[in-house]
């Protein structure tokens, strides 16, 4: 799944890795492997990558 951060759009395009618990790893091309609790963040789907 794709996705993208809310707050940081400068961190591009995100593959998600896992979700653990809530936790989940996502490899952004700009960023790299970043881990979100999805508690506090609500990750953008993006159906078109």
């Amino acid at each position: 799944m794709f996705v993208r951060h809310p707050d940081r759009p400068d961190w591009g395009l995100g593959q998600v890795q896992s979700n653990i618990g809530g936790h989940v790893t996502v490899n952004f091309e700009h960023a790299g492997k970043q881990v979100i609790d999805s508690a506090n963040v609500a990750l953008i789907p993006d159906y078109l990558a």
